[in-house]
């Protein structure tokens, strides 16, 4: 899903390779590629496929990958599409990993539907496919997925935001991500649980989508205090999103009367709960969700045992202001296990 680019060395180099090669097999960056475990000879060979190659959250993904392929001894072979939504280029990888001699590929898919046709000639040819953060519509269409519970991220910060209204009459805006991405519907949903409330709650006085986009975000915002200048509590699908409603806020003076509430766990963004921007946010894990993959795959190439199913990787509350009944982590532990 879309998410804030920061300008870090591995992201300059990550677009680099993009510039030369963006969807072939790649050894760029630091130790990935062939390059991950030695030359790779004899050793067992994991794919690694991310919508983009820029994103801190594949980033911290393929950082991921590649420690536990080395610790394994395993062979990681990574590429990535050039933008968010580019399954073409995740076909064209899927198909020279195949051709590579992958024992296993591992996928955030841009395209949950398109991208189901190359997965099942991986997978008639015995190569063992997981999903990593977005599942496959449907979910069948590969042999296990791993990541975060989206829905039980988006209840965490529901609960979190009835607890801290302590009975007020809440005046709600959702900043969504786009109509039908099952990441988006799965968060949306789950604050909606959380709160207490159904989609057609009279509390619910705006709905908006950003596109996880912190501009977008602002202008949603701004939409909706057109519509409803005494929202009081903002849901929003990621933190740029939410950073964007924080500045529309600020710019009617409302930044510390309206609580935001988000779901990522980025290091911007745990940095802004810190500094009391967004009140909560539900932080996942993409370098847990790379490493397990990789060890799933290294058993597999040993013992034949596929992995199955779904696999939780964990999500933790953030805040620096914990509500009594709400289990959370404050930001110290937030900044020492975000991602970007």
């Amino acid at each position: 899903m879309p998410r804030t680019i920061r300008p870090t060395p591995s992201l300059i180099r990550a677009a680099a390779c993009l510039g030369i090669a963006a969807l072939t097999l790649t050894a760029c960056g630091s130790g990935s590629g062939s390059d991950s475990a030695g030359d790779g000879s004899g050793s067992v060979k994991v794919g690694l496929i991310t919508k983009t190659d820029t994103n801190p959250f594949f980033v911290k993904m393929k950082e991921g990958a590649e420690k536990a392929a080395k610790d394994s001894g395993a062979q990681l072979i990574t590429s990535a599409g050039k933008f968010d939504g580019d399954n073409a280029g995740q076909v064209t990888a899927i198909e020279n990993m195949i051709a590579a001699g992958v024992k296993g590929i591992l996928i955030t898919p841009s395209d949950s539907k398109a991208i189901v046709p190359a997965l099942e000639k991986a997978r008639a040819k015995g190569i063992l496919v997981i999903a990593l953060d977005s599942p496959t519509d449907p979910e069948s269409a590969v042999d296990a997925l791993f990541a975060t519970d989206n829905l039980r991220a988006g209840e965490m910060i529901g609960a979190y935001a009835k607890a801290s209204m302590k009975g007020k009459t809440a005046k709600i805006a959702t900043l969504d991500l786009a109509p039908g991405v099952a990441v988006g519907v799965q968060r949306h949903n789950g604050f909606l649980k959380g709160f207490g409330i159904g989609e057609k709650d009279p509390a619910i006085v705006c709905s908006q989508d950003t596109g996880g986009d912190q501009a977008k975000g602002q202008t949603a915002m701004e939409n909706c205090l057109q519509k409803a200048p005494d929202i009081n509590v903002v849901y929003t699908i990621n933190e740029p999103a939410a950073l964007g409603a924080y500045t529309a806020l600020k710019a009617k003076g409302r930044e510390r009367d309206v609580l935001i509430v988000s779901v990522d766990g980025g290091c911007t963004g745990t940095q802004a709960v810190k500094d009391g921007k967004i009140a909560a946010t539900s932080q996942q894990y993409p370098l847990k969700m790379a490493a397990e993959g990789v060890g799933a795959v290294v058993k597999y190439a040993k013992d034949d045992k596929q992995a199955t199913g779904y696999t939780d990787t964990g999500v933790s509350l953030i805040t620096d202001k914990a509500q009594a009944g709400v289990a959370s982590k404050d930001t110290a532990y937030g900044l020492d296990n975000c991602w970007g």
